[in-house]
C-alpha cells in the first residue's frame, strides 16, 4: 500500500541523511521510473528541452498508457501521449508531494551517479559538488581540460 507523503519538499532543503532515507521509502513503496538525457542531448536541445525529454522517458518508464502529470515548472511534457492529463506546477516540489518525491529519487540518484563519475574522474571533486558549477569545478576544468561528461555548450566549458 502507498503512503502518503505530506514532508517532502524541495530536496535542496532537506539534508543528505533526510533525502536518502525519503528516496528508499519512495523507491520501496511507489511506482518509480528514471529518466536520463545525455549530455550530448543538452547541448543539441538546451537543458530545459532535456529536462523535458527526460520527463518524458520517466513517464513512458513507467509502463502506463494514461494518466494525470504533474510537471514542475511551467512547460509540458513534449510529446508524450495525449491520453495523459498534464498540469504544470512552479516550485511543485514545493506545493505538490508527488513532484517532491520525484525531486528527491532524482536528486539521490544524480548525486550517486556524481559519486561514481568522481571515482573515473579524480580531481574534478565531483564526490563534493556534484558537478553543480563551482569554484573548484571551474578550476579543474581550467585546469584538467573537459570530459566526455561535461556539456560542451556550458560556460566554463565551452571554447571562449
Amino acid at each position: 500500500m502507498s503512503k502518503p507523503y505530506t514532508h517532502f519538499t524541495d530536496s535542496k532543503k532537506l539534508s543528505k541523511k533526510s533525502r536518502d532515507k525519503y528516496a528508499a521509502e519512495i523507491i520501496e513503496n511507489h511506482r518509480v521510473s528514471l529518466g536520463f538525457a545525455t549530455e550530448k542531448e543538452i547541448d543539441e536541445i538546451n537543458i530545459l528541452q532535456a529536462s523535458l525529454l527526460a520527463m518524458k522517458r520517466a513517464i513512458e518508464g513507467l509502463g502506463v498508457k494514461d494518466g494525470y502529470v504533474l510537471v514542475d515548472g511551467n512547460k509540458e511534457v513534449p510529446g508524450l501521449s495525449k491520453t495523459f492529463k498534464q498540469e504544470t506546477l512552479i516550485k511543485g516540489d514545493l506545493r505538490a508531494s508527488p513532484v517532491a518525491a520525484a525531486s528527491i529519487v532524482a536528486k539521490v540518484t544524480r548525486d550517486n551517479l556524481m559519486m561514481e563519475l568522481a571515482k573515473k574522474y579524480p580531481g574534478y571533486f565531483l564526490e563534493k559538488h556534484k558537478g553543480y558549477p563551482t569554484k573548484a569545478h571551474k578550476e579543474a576544468i581550467i585546469n584538467l581540460g573537459a570530459t566526455e561528461i561535461h556539456r560542451m555548450t556550458f560556460a566554463g566549458v565551452k571554447p571562449v
